[in-house]
Parts: C-alpha cells; sequence; structure tokens
C-alpha cells in the first residue's frame, strides 16, 4: 500500500482527478489548514493560544523554473513580514525545501543558497529562524551542504535528517554539535533498500538509534514523530538522559494527533506542528496516506457522505 500510495503521488492524471474532486478536498482540509497567507497567520495563532509552537510551509517542492522558485521566495518573505507584523514569530518558524528555492535548476546549489539566504535575512529580522527540510536521499548530500553553508551566517538554521537512511547515524553524530538544531523523522519518500530501512521494526530501531546520538550531543533535538512507540522511548531518554527542557521539542504535522500534542505540552514539553499551506497539496496529502494507509478511512467517510 505504501508503494503505491507513493507512485500515485507522481501520477498527473491521478492528481488532476484529486484537484477536481470536492471530497478529497474535504479531508485534505484535516492535514491542510488552508491555501494562503491569511490562513497559516491565523493558525499560527491559534496553534499559540493552545500553548502550541508551529513551523510553516508553503506547499511546492521541485519548482522546474525560475518564475516558480521567485515566486515560492516572494511568498516566503510574505509569510514571515505577516508573521512578524502579528506578533508570532516567538512561536512560529518557516520550513523550506532545498528543491523549491532552485537546487534542480542549473547551478541549482548555488541559486538555492542564494534563496535561503534571502529567506533567513528576513526570518532573522522579525526575530525566528528557518528549518531546511530533507527531501529524498538524491538531494541529502546537497541539502546538507546548503545547511552547512546557511549556518555560516545564521548558525541557528535548522536542519532535518531521516532516520529510515542507513547513512543517518553518522549525519546525527556530525551534526549534534552546540547549538545545532536538527529535526529527527523516520523520513517519508518511498526509498529503495540499497539506502534505506523499509520494514517498520527497523526504521523504529533506526529511529531510536538516531535519537540516542542526537539526545547525547549538545545540540537542540526535535523529536519528530507520531509514533507512540517512539515517543514513549523518547520520553523515557530524556528523563534518564535529565536533557533541559529547553534543549529538546517534539514536533508533529498538524491535523494527526492533535490529542498527543495537546497532552505532550501539558507535561511540560515544547510541542511544534508542522504547519503546511497552499494550493500545491497533493504530494503532500498522498504522502501522508502513505505513511498511514488508515488515513484512507477518513478519504471513504467523505466519499460515502457525499452520496
Amino acid at each position: 500500500m505504501n508503494r503505491l500510495l507513493n507512485a500515485l503521488a507522481k501520477n498527473e492524471r491521478v492528481k488532476e482527478f484529486a484537484l477536481g474532486f470536492p471530497p478529497a478536498r474535504a479531508v485534505v482540509d484535516r492535514f491542510v489548514p488552508g491555501e494562503n497567507t491569511d490562513d497559516a497567520v491565523a493558525t499560527v495563532a491559534r496553534l499559540r493560544d493552545a500553548g502550541l509552537y508551529a513551523t510553516v510551509d508553503h506547499l511546492g517542492e521541485y519548482a522546474d523554473d525560475p518564475d516558480a522558485v521567485e515566486a515560492q521566495v516572494a511568498e516566503y518573505l510574505t509569510l514571515l513580514e505577516r508573521l512578524g507584523a502579528a506578533s508570532l514569530t516567538s512561536h512560529a518558524e518557516v520550513s523550506v525545501k532545498a528543491s523549491a528555492l532552485g537546487l534542480g535548476l542549473p547551478d541549482g546549489e548555488r541559486v538555492a543558497l542564494e534563496n535561503a539566504r534571502r529567506i533567513c535575512t528576513a526570518a532573522e529580522a522579525v526575530g525566528t529562524t528557518v528549518t531546511i527540510d530533507m527531501e529524498d536521499h538524491r538531494d541529502t548530500d546537497a541539502t546538507l551542504r546548503l545547511l552547512t553553508a546557511c549556518r555560516e551566517d545564521f548558525p541557528a538554521t535548522g536542519g532535518v535528517l531521516q532516520a529510515m537512511l542507513h547513512r543517518t547515524p553518522e549525519d546525527c553524530r556530525r551534526l549534534s554539535g552546540p547549538g545545532s538544531r536538527i529535526r529527527l523523522c523516520k523520513g517519508a519518500y518511498d526509498e529503495p533498500a540499497s539506502v534505506a530501512h523499509t520494514t517498520t521494526p527497523a526504521i523504529r530501531q533506526a529511529y531510536l538509534r538516531c535519537l540516542r546520538i542526537l539526545l547525547r550531543g549538545e545540540g537542540h533535538s526535535m523529536i519528530a514523530t507520531h509514533d507512540p512507540v517512539l515517543i514513549e522511548a523518547a520520553l523515557g531518554y530524556l528523563e534518564l538522559l535529565d536533557r533541559p527542557a529547553d534543549a529538546h521539542e517534539f514536533q508533529m504535522l498538524y491535523g494527526v494527533r492533535p490529542a498527543e500534542e495537546r497532552r505532550l505540552a501539558a507535561a511540560g514539553h515544547r510541542v511544534r506542528v508542522y504547519v503546511p499551506y497552499g494550493t500545491d497539496w497533493y504530494g503532500y496529502f498522498m504522502r501522508r496516506l502513505a505513511e498511514k494507509p488508515a488515513n484512507l478511512a477518513l478519504l471513504g467517510r467523505a466519499l460515502v457522505a457525499r452520496r
């Protein structure tokens, strides 16, 4: 099922059908709280009022022309300005994808770095930070080079590592130094067994191995998972290592486990919600289904209600 859903995420005919099908969009609304900047800012405000934090992502990746890349950058600059004007930057940062910043264009690493620096400059001006998202394994090295370059001028720039990749424990060791903000997630892309663990038990074990490395380091660990097994293990590690409260946070995707977000926040942990917004929601939504095919039940109920 996971492989099928990931394949459908790349199928243009299925995408066209989904974009024009109201019941599908009704389900998407659970995971994507809006299409424009107003929606994103309003969502962050609601999370702040509930004692939660946010990292905001304007949906869109693999931008394949300069105009699309510039539109992405312009949207982030507007978003940051709006978050600052609404006094929300103490509770919100932004997440960006290298491929949305021009990584796939000719001379892509230079273009992506130039655009990332523009966004980091705007974020710093309003008192917040940027996290550079990770994509599939083919872009891992380029994305980590982008992270390293951004940190030369903006040391608070966050990075993301995917536990399912075989290489990640070594990346965790290298990126667990003082002040290093690293989000550890399982990984949402359909990766081959040659580069990644592909079964749930193996991915869980890999996640825990990587998490132990990060928590024993000197950086800020961003524990990104909805898995109850991993959350309870993380809580045990935090207690055993006596980590300061400000040296870690839990992160979850918008709409996936809101009750668990509240539980962790009530227990004194910082909880940050990944808030995606925009019109390019199809690929993101399909990856959410691939991660947890039980979410298909939501779509099924919407279809029945439509009839």
